[in-house]
């Protein structure tokens, strides 16, 4: 009991510091988001404080969730109109990843996602139906506070919506990952070579889309190579870093971005960053499932060559010798027989 009772206080001090630690982490994220703001000074095309939540929700379980609501509530109160309207926001942006969390953990969604199916939930569940909260009461909540125009409302709303689904895709894999990565040891030096050289190639990429020269398609190579050869975790940075690239591009409107209007704009730049962030997810996931299935009918093959080994082995064997006791009793049954 006295052990009990102990342990206690420092479980309720780690919770604490690991709520403050998400609501720091919420608002840092936020500021970077806001950067790139494109509509009504609050609603961006990446929303990566969405990523963050969500990630700290399947690290760390429920009981940070109010680290997410303090953290939006921060972030809200001096953008929104009214302490009402800020108050509801703040509750949308914190419910939003809330049922993401619930619905991924009901579809048995394992954090590794080394598997095409936690993929396929990451992007259907987490990011396309979770986001779908925080959109319609953040909108919503403008529009009845008479700071959002009527005719305004569904663009805001896919701007909104595509923003926080962004997020989970391209921040959540990558937060995911970090907290199961090793260094890595025995990797041999064409290994790191080929990797630095994808670093610089994916960098070289970005900058580009930055240009005036229309080439973000560019990045799907990349996007390929990574996945194909490092598989997830090489291939969902690589998607975040061209999807960042793209979104500064669309802020300067350079490149392909020249010459549109917002709308145009938000549907080339979110259709990029979409089938960027599944090329990485699908791919990655896809390959990493296969390598562990390998390496299962390896290890089963491995086991039954070793059993078939014992089984020939114990086959071979030499008949045990028959002792003289055992020889004397043959005799005796023999001559006994004969009688």
């Amino acid at each position: 009991m006295t052990v009990a009772r102990q342990a206690r206080p420092r479980r309720d001090v780690r919770v604490a510091l690991e709520i403050c630690a998400v609501a720091g982490l919420y608002y840092g994220a936020a500021e970077l988001g806001l950067l790139q703001q494109l509509v009504r000074d609050q609603v961006t095309p990446l929303w990566p404080p969405s990523g963050i939540a969500l990630a700290s929700l399947l690290l760390l379980g429920p009981r940070v969730w109010p680290g997410i609501a303090l953290g939006a509530f921060l972030v809200n109160v001096t953008l929104g109109p009214s302490l009402p309207a800020v108050l509801a926001i703040a509750a949308g942006n914190t419910l939003a990843p809330v049922c993401s969390y619930v619905l991924l953990r009901r579809a048995g969604f394992r954090n590794e996602l080394n598997r095409l199916r936690d993929a396929l939930a990451l992007i259907f569940l987490g990011a396309f139906t979770g986001m779908l909260v925080s959109a319609t009461v953040g909108s919503g909540t403008l529009a009845l506070t008479g700071v959002l125009d009527a005719g305004d409302f569904a663009s805001t709303w896919s701007v909104w919506w595509t923003g926080d689904a962004m997020g989970v895709l391209t921040v959540t894999p990558v937060l995911l990952l970090l907290r199961s990565a090793r260094w890595p040891r025995g990797v041999s030096p064409a290994r790191w070579a080929e990797g630095i050289l994808l670093v610089a190639a994916t960098a070289c990429v970005g900058f580009v889309e930055t240009s005036d020269t229309p080439l973000l398609f560019l990045g799907f190579p990349l996007l390929i190579w990574a996945g194909f050869r490092f598989r997830l975790a090489g291939a969902a940075p690589c998607a975040l870093v061209v999807s960042v690239f793209a979104i500064v591009a669309a802020g300067q409107k350079s490149g392909p971005f020249a010459g549109h209007d917002l709308f145009t704009n938000m549907i080339t730049l979110q259709a990029f960053n979409a089938s960027a962030s599944l090329t990485a997810l699908l791919l990655g996931a896809a390959v990493g499932e296969r390598t562990q299935t390998e390496r299962e009918i390896a290890l089963a093959c491995r086991q039954l060559a070793e059993m078939a080994t014992r089984i020939a082995t114990s086959d071979r064997r030499p008949a045990l010798p028959v002792h003289r006791n055992d020889q004397e009793a043959v005799s005796v049954e023999s001559d006994t027989a004969s009688e």
